[in-house]
């Protein structure tokens, strides 16, 4: 049974006459209200709650869309207001104190505070509904994509998003790391894990944190620490070389006894074809360490050395990390070959800059890579630098490295050198076994004399090769040959002799004085060519020659005529003669002050028609005082006199102590004479015999 039960009018309850059954009880009903029609006040406070609640309406869904017509066909303010406060959403004790209010403003302002609480509610929920349902529909539709995704690459057969994840965290499992290089590869893990695969983002990701989980953080190889078997090593692969074997025993005894070292930065400095780079290969052998070879000649870019920032297509990190990688240790032995033809500062920055990071003690065990963003420790890392010539090098560089000269061989020697090392590898690499080639002892001496002009052994081994592939020629085809190789065989091969092992000029002229040079690849000899004409005192250079050259030329010239009377010279005389100085081989530029005595004696030669004393030759830089100062490369410079057969060299007094450090070896049949003044020189120089048929140079 359904009542449905009408409110007629309001009233208030004076007495109870019985409450059994029902209740029964007297009332007093309210008194109408009084119009309020009139009132701005009233009809505004009206209007604003009905404008509420057709609001609150129209954002409650549950609530019938007819109530809005409803409400605005209601003209009754009392009707208005008794109808909006029965259909509240309010509890039954806001009702009753409702219902209660006699004075209608007052109830229709209670009706409008509530309904205006009521509409906050109702915005502020429909907001945090609004805002749920965005992310359920987000993570609804990643998840159905997601899904479809994967069952795509599992129809396809390909998975390799979860793959390449999996394996990237199983591999960091086993990674001995520092804690920071953890804490950044399991950020950049998740990373990934968020990225679509098919995003170019993805594979820059992945590249990144592949390299990051290939570096050998904290690997080592483990040093072995038996002194004998290293020095073995290091002179089975290398003949000579002392200085530099010294040095790395010297730092495994070290790394022996404390246990920890920084490990030495060294520098290789001398002629091409000595075995600067190939050491690197013995070091490595010898200690038990990874070798690794980065070459630096050409190298105009920093990046090349920091790397590329990752956020760049195709970054890499630089080539210092890149050659870690590859070592697979974090100790290895590092050749920097060719260290002194790095570019200069250019518009792509100073790789020799950046690489003060890499080659400083203090420094280096925090190395920063702009591609992995993390410093790296190179401190156990044997760096190994050579070079050919040092003043190319950035001075600051420079001086972060141990320099250990390594000078050209005698031709002793190579003999030794050819005989253990270069023929073995070369019959090997032919093919050709010791018992079906053999070269004794006069055929490496014709080679070395006859064929080479160098300080190492390079092109030697060149011209073996060469011997070999001719002769296995006939090995192959089973033809007769020479087992023993020949003079005749050589000169076969070889063609005709290209160097004569003395070049002592053996005519006597006036003016011609043999002067030594040093060059990036090793010592040579030059002759200084001076010669007479009628004129005007007029002095003639040539030969390509530098600044510094020309002026010494002056300086020697100049010297002579203002003590001409001292060598029974007339001051008139060099007014008299033009003087022509010339230095073969025009095309090759010359520059540097170690010819200023050769000059000098060629001139003083040329004015005296004196003879210049055979298989003589010298070195040394000249002032306007007269005094002879000294000069760099005489270690080379007197190789290159030795290959040449000169007997007798000139020096300058300060480069005695030079002399002292070089091995007896080295400087046996020479007589060196030390001067300090340039008059001694002359004295030195020229012999007391005219020239045949000399010039009248006093007429």
């Amino acid at each position: 049974t359904t009542a449905i039960i009408q409110g007629k009018k309001r009233f208030r309850i004076s007495e109870f006459i019985q409450d059994d059954p029902y209740f029964v009880a007297k009332v007093v009903p309210f008194e109408s209200n009084r119009a309020l029609t009139k009132d701005k006040r009233f009809n505004a406070l009206i209007a604003s709650v009905k404008d509420l609640a057709i609001q609150i309406i129209n954002l409650s869904p549950n609530l019938p869309s007819d109530s809005v017509f409803a409400i605005r066909n209601i003209e009754s303010p009392v009707f208005l207001v008794n109808f909006i406060s029965s259909n509240m959403n309010i509890s039954v004790d806001e009702k009753q104190n409702l219902l209660a209010i006699d004075d209608l403003v007052e109830r229709a302002s209670m009706v409008l505070g509530l309904l205006t609480r009521e509409l906050q509610i109702i915005e502020l929920k429909n907001q945090i509904q609004s805002k749920v349902k965005i992310d359920l529909d987000k993570q609804q539709r990643d998840y159905l994509l997601n899904q479809q995704l994967k069952t795509i690459q599992e129809e396809l057969g390909d998975n390799s998003h979860t793959q390449d994840i999996a394996e990237l965290r199983n591999r960091s499992k086993i990674k001995n790391w520092p804690d920071n290089v953890a804490e950044v590869f399991n950020k950049e893990l998740l990373k990934l894990q968020r990225m679509n695969p098919s995003a170019m983002e993805y594979s820059m990701q992945l590249n990144y944190l592949e390299i990051l989980i290939d570096l050998p953080w904290n690997e080592h190889t483990k040093d072995n620490f038996d002194l004998k078997r290293a020095r073995k090593i290091l002179d089975q692969d290398h003949y000579g070389l002392e200085t530099v074997k010294d040095r790395i025993i010297e730092y495994l005894a070290v790394l022996k006894l404390k246990g920890d070292m920084k490990s030495p930065i060294l520098c290789l400095f001398g002629p091409p074809g000595v075995g600067k780079t190939s050491l690197g290969k013995s070091v490595a052998r010898a200690v038990d360490r990874n070798y690794i070879r980065m070459s630096l000649g050409g190298l105009r870019d920093e990046a090349e050395i920091r790397g590329h920032r990752k956020t760049y297509i195709g970054a890499m990190p630089g080539r210092v990390l890149q050659s870690i990688k590859r070592a697979k240790a974090s100790n290895p032995v590092f050749v920097l070959d060719e260290i002194d033809k790095v570019i200069g500062a250019n518009i792509n920055g100073d790789p020799s800059a950046a690489l003060l990071e890499v080659l400083d003690p203090e420094q280096n065990n925090s190395f920063y890579d702009n591609f992995v963003e993390l410093e790296y420790d190179l401190s156990k890392v044997m760096f190994i630098a050579t070079a050919n010539n040092l003043s190319t090098i950035h001075p600051a560089l420079r001086d972060r490295m141990e320099i250990i000269e390594i000078n050209g061989y005698l031709l002793e020697e190579k003999l030794e050198i050819a005989r253990k090392h270069l023929l073995p590898k070369q019959l090997s690499e032919h093919g050709v076994t010791p018992e079906q080639l053999k070269f004794e002892k006069k055929i490496f001496e014709r080679i070395i004399d006859g064929y080479t002009r160098e300080s190492g052994v390079r092109d030697l081994e060149k011209k073996i090769a060469k011997v070999i592939r001719h002769q296995a020629r006939f090995i192959a085809g089973d033809d007769s040959y020479n087992i023993n190789v020949t003079e005749e065989d050589i000169r076969k091969i070889l063609g005709p002799i290209k160097y004569q092992k003395e070049q002592d000029d053996k005519t006597h002229i006036a003016g011609v004085v043999t002067g030594l040079a040093w060059t990036p690849v090793g010592g040579e000899i030059l002759f200084v060519e001076t010669s007479l004409s009628r004129g005007t005192g007029k002095l003639t250079l040539t030969g390509n020659l530098g600044e510094v050259m020309k002026e010494s030329a002056t300086l020697a010239f100049e010297y002579l005529k203002s003590h001409g009377s001292e060598f029974g010279l007339n001051p008139e005389v060099f007014e008299k003669w033009n003087v022509h100085m010339h230095i073969p081989e025009g095309a090759t530029p010359k520059d540097g002050p170690s010819a200023g005595i050769t000059m000098l004696s060629a001139l003083a030669s040329a004015f005296t028609q004196r003879n210049v004393k055979p298989r003589l030759a010298m070195t040394g830089e000249i002032t306007l005082r007269g005094k002879v100062l000294a000069v760099g490369g005489i270690k080379e410079k007197i190789l290159a006199a030795r290959r040449s057969g000169i007997k007798e060299i000139i020096l300058p007094s300060d480069n005695q102590k030079d002399i002292e450090e070089i091995k007896p070896a080295y400087i046996k049949g020479i007589k060196f004479h030390y001067v300090e003044l340039m008059s001694q020189v002359i004295h030195l120089a020229l012999a007391d015999s005219k020239v045949a048929k000399p010039l009248n140079i006093n007429y």
